[in-house]
């Protein structure tokens, strides 16, 4: 029999470790994606970026390995066939374009947010590999505002904003596949809306 002196000591529980989460955003062209993305980068430094694969080369101010990591044809192949992407496609016909799967694993055990910026074929392959990943759509206020947006960057010409507008129309159809829809009709607002559904959905384990 022991004495209330005598008690026994709790057990001391082990730190919780905070579990990070993948979220994918994706949405048509011209809809914002990468101006959003720079704006969380800027101002909420805690969210994990991956940083693409692509055959394409190098635009005017874009550095390997920061904006994507730039390789040939034979390499991204090669990576593809052992299976080192989370997801990949051939995007407009053109260039190839992939995720690294090493990167973002180690970022989600590390218990950061990771924050995938793809289009909509990358977006489904994500969602057959990584379920548990929250799926955002960011949408245009009007298909209106998305002409006005794609025109006025003036970055390809008719017949290749024909192709993208194309493409456009197929991707707003497919809003109801994801898990949250985004109204990019500010891009500040739009941006805190996106790290607020980020970090609701992190736990500690």
């Amino acid at each position: 029999m022991t004495s209330n002196g005598d008690q026994q000591p709790k057990p001391v529980e082990a730190p919780r470790r905070r579990v990070g989460r993948l979220v994918v955003l994706a949405g048509p062209t011209a809809v914002g994606k990468g101006t959003m993305s720079a704006y969380v980068r800027t101002h909420f430094p805690g969210v994990w970026f991956s940083v693409s694969m692509t055959t394409r080369p190098p635009r005017p101010g874009e550095v390997d390995g920061v904006h994507y990591h730039f390789v040939d044809d034979q390499e991204f192949d090669r990576l593809a066939l052992a299976g080192e992407f989370l997801e990949h496609a051939v995007v407009h016909g053109a260039a190839k374009y992939g995720t690294p799967r090493g990167p973002v694993e180690r970022a989600i055990r590390e218990g950061r947010d990771a924050l995938l910026e793809i289009d909509l074929q990358g977006a489904r392959q994500v969602r057959d590999s990584w379920p548990d990943a929250l799926f955002v759509f960011l949408a245009p206020p009007s298909w209106e505002e998305l002409v006005r947006r794609l025109v006025g960057r003036g970055t390809e010409d008719e017949s290749e904003r024909e192709r993208r507008l194309a493409t456009a129309r197929t991707e707003m159809a497919a809003q109801s596949e994801f898990d949250e829809v985004i109204v990019n009709d500010d891009v500040r607002r739009a941006s805190e809306e996106l790290v607020s559904l980020m970090r609701s959905g992190s736990a500690d384990v």
